[in-house]
Order: structure tokens, then sequence, then C-alpha cells
């Protein structure tokens, strides 16, 4: 039986230790969520990478809403705000309200840190995610992460491996920026002017967003090569990826030492860029309404540098839509094309493309095995390949037929836009701003479709692997 002092004690006690109770609820609910992202990292990589991107992209839809991310101070409209957040996060470009024009400094801001992080890429955000919450990898995020950058590194160096990716990020942009400060400052522009537009220009470029701002973008600037050239060099550097700028930094030129990945997508990017400049100049010669009324020299540079602009930068000196339709169907195919695996340009990236050609060419020559650089080339890549191929070509068929009926117009500026957007691009015909908000939406998911969805399909696809215990007896459909 309690005595009145016990009572009292025991009364004492509880009020003491009554405030503790939210705060063991506050900590209790700290380490579930903790070991529900760990636990998510370990077992699926690939998917908390498309978490953390939907998260992030309504995080930025946000904070562009917000009355002092426009110059108006008014809010924007939903569609708009979202369109412009996936656009910056996807590293895509497109745009439906003049970057310059309509944000305020914050907004510009709030987009160049949205490119940034959005060109990191999915599976390196799913990387960087686990060390910030549990401040290790575990084996399965080791390997995703590993796989992510194509890296023989041993487990223990993969977080060493991702400070290096953003080491990389931060000194390309650095350079690029402090050269186009520079030259912005000897055309005339303040100091605060010049810097700006420095980062903003070196941040877009190398993550090939295409983001500008100058309301009239690159025009102004059509034939100033100190602009031009860093701009060209910078967006051909970024759309390598992160694997390949590793192997050259670790080789430098001892071609023989890199990896087949880094072979394979230096080699098919310098041929897509030397074919596309080629073709795309010989097409537009005459064109009056483009380079028709430049001399040899100018159109030629012209020529190279919508080359690389089409394979995802997204920057553009000529008016889209005044390119002949053998131009445009070319660049149709550069855009669909794409840059390097696990690098900021999009597209269905240039060694799904070699390993089908050389698919192809081993078929045609009756070899089993698809050889290259004294490797072969394992059918489960091939079979990945095609899958992203055949993703990506339906997701377009689809986004084409979808913005077809919403908008009533032409194919060629329809499939244009589409592919621009699915291949995170940024080239347009401006028919993004035309479209009504439906249309809008289609675009931002085709945006965030094409940065995701084929990079998590690869990934997902080679972690999947099984072996199997026992085979079915072969039999050869006709193909053909």
């Amino acid at each position: 039986m309690l005595t009145d002092d016990s009572r009292q004690r025991a009364a004492t006690s509880t009020a003491v230790a009554a405030p503790a109770r939210p705060q063991r609820t506050v900590l209790s609910s700290f380490v579930s969520s903790r070991n529900l992202i760990e636990s998510a990292i370990n077992s699926s990589p690939a998917r908390l990478a498309i978490m953390a991107f939907i998260l992030i992209v309504l995080l930025f839809t946000t904070l562009l809403m917000l009355p002092a991310s426009s110059r108006t101070g008014y809010v924007t409209p939903l569609h708009d705000a979202m369109f412009t957040a996936v656009s910056a996060v996807c590293v895509t470009g497109l745009t439906v309200v003049s970057t310059a024009d309509h944000w305020s400094g914050f907004g510009q801001a709030v987009i160049l840190l949205g490119i940034f992080i959005g060109g990191l890429g999915t599976l390196t955000l799913a990387s960087i995610l686990a060390l910030i919450v549990s401040k290790r990898l575990g084996v399965r995020g080791k390997l995703v992460a590993a796989e992510a950058m194509n890296s023989s590194s041993p487990l223990g160096e993969v977080g060493t491996l991702l400070r290096t990716v953003i080491a990389v990020s931060i000194s390309c942009e650095g350079a690029i920026a402090l050269w186009l400060f520079v030259r912005f400052l000897t055309l005339g522009e303040s100091l605060p002017d010049a810097a700006w537009h420095g980062v903003f220009y070196a941040v877009s470029t190398f993550n090939n967003a295409g983001f500008t701002p100058h309301s009239d973008g690159l025009i102004p600037y059509e034939y100033d090569l100190w602009i031009l050239i860093p701009i060209m060099i910078g967006g051909f550097i970024g759309s390598l990826g992160f694997p390949v700028l590793l192997v050259l930094i670790q080789k430098r030129l001892a071609f023989r030492r890199w990896s087949l990945h880094a072979k394979l997508t230096v080699q098919m990017s310098l041929v897509l860029f030397a074919v596309g400049a080629v073709l795309w100049g010989l097409m537009e010669w005459d064109n009056n309404r483009t380079i028709g009324h430049l001399n040899p020299f100018d159109k030629s540079v012209h020529a190279m540098f919508a080359s690389v602009m089409a394979r995802s930068l997204g920057f553009n000196i000529v008016d889209m839509n005044h390119l002949n339709s053998d131009t445009m169907v070319l660049t149709d195919m550069l855009m669909f094309a794409g840059g390097g695996s696990a690098s900021t340009a999009g597209g269905i990236k240039v060694t799904t493309i070699a390993v089908m050609f050389l698919a192809i060419l081993a078929e045609a020559r009756g070899d089993q095995d698809v050889k290259v650089y004294g490797r072969t080339i394992p059918p489960g890549a091939m079979r990945v390949a095609i899958s992203v191929i055949v993703m990506g070509g339906t997701i377009v068929a689809v986004g084409t037929l979808l913005v077809l009926r919403i908008s009533g117009q032409s194919l060629d500026r329809v499939l244009f836009e589409v592919i621009s957007a699915f291949a995170t691009c940024g080239l347009s015909t401006n028919l993004s701003a035309e479209l009504p908000p439906s249309g809008k939406y289609v675009l931002t998911l085709l945006m965030f479709f094409g940065r995701v969805g084929t990079v998590t399909l690869a990934a997902a696809l080679a972690l999947r692997e099984r072996r199997a215990l026992y085979h079915f007896p072969e039999e050869r459909p006709i193909i053909g």
C-alpha cells in the first residue's frame, strides 16, 4: 500500500518522465524511417532512385510555384511549374515559359540546382542517399553503384568513387564557367551578370540541359566561337558519361587500357558526331532560312554545333521550324540515339546502338559470338539492349499518338517534340509552349520516363539474372 509520500514521488516522477515520451516517439520514428530507407536502398536501389526523383520533382515544382520564383510575383500554374521542374531535374531543357523573362533570380537558381542534382543520375542519387542516411552502403547498394559507374574497383572504394564523380562534375563545370565568365565580361556585361551567366551556362552545358538565361538564347552568339566551342566541348564531354570520364582520368590516352565500355562510347560518339555534322551541313547547305546565306566556314561551324546539340545538349542557333524535313528526321535520329550510359545525356545511349550493330554484324558473318576488341559481349547485354530500344520506341510511339490527338499539329512537329522530350534533348519547335495543360503533362511524363526509365530497366534486368537449373529443348522460329 502506497503512503502519501510514495504517491507524491510517483506522481512527480510521472510528471517528469511525461515530456520524454514525445522525444522517444520522434526518435523511434526517425530510426524506423532510417531502417526503412536502408532496407529499400539495399533491396532495390533503382526503385528508391525513382522515388527520390519523384520527391525531388515535387519539391522543385512547389518551389517554382512560389510567388518569389516568378518575376511578376504571382503563382505559376501547376502544369507550367511541374513541366519546368521535370525538365530541369531530368536535364532536358524544354520550356513552356521563357527562363529569362518569366523566372526571377530565385526561380532561375532553383532551376540550376535541379539541373545539377538531376545530372548526377538515378543510381548515383540512390547511392548518395544511402551514404547520407546510413553513412554506409550495403553490399547490394555498392554493387549497383559500381554497376552504374561500370567500375571494377573493390566494393570498399565505392564511396570514394561517388565522391570522385561529384568532384569531376564540379571541376568541369567550374572550368567552363570561368571561361564563359571572362568572355561575357569582354562583351560588356557587368560583373554579376557575367558571373551568373557563366555559371548558368556551365551547369546547363555539362549536364546537357539546354536551359539558357538569355531571352533569345545563343542566337546572338551564333558567330562567337569563344562561346560556341566551350559549350560544344563541355556538352560532348558531359555526354560521354562518368564511367568514361573516370577511365580517361585514370588511363589517359592509353586506348588499349580503356574498358570496353569506354572504347565503344568514345568511338560511337565520334562517329555520330562526324556523320551528323556532315549530313546536317549537306541537308541545310542551301537553306537560306537557316545557314544558306552564310560562308562555308560558318556553315561548317553551325553543322558541327547542331550535331552536338542534337545528341542531347539542346541549345540552338537556328530556328528549328525552318529546318528542311529531311534535316528534322536526321535530328530525330540523333536525339533518339543520345549519349553515353550513366551520363547527363538522354536517348537510348550510344553503347546500346553499338551492341546492336555488332550483333547484326556477327549475325551477317555467321559468328556465334559477338566479339569486339578482344572481348565477347554476353547474350544478356544484347537482351538488355533490345529491351531498351523496344521500350524507347514504344514510349515514343504512344507519346506521339497522344500529343497528335491533343494538339492536332503536323506529325513532323509532334514527333520532333516527343523525341526531344523522351531523349531529354531540349530542342524544340516551340510546340511545348503551344500545347494545352494535358499535352504538357504528356511531355512531362515522357521526360521523366526518358530520364529514369531506360536506365532503371537496364539496371533491373542486369541485377535480376538468375542461374537456370534446367534448359528446355531449343527450337528456332522463323524470323524475318
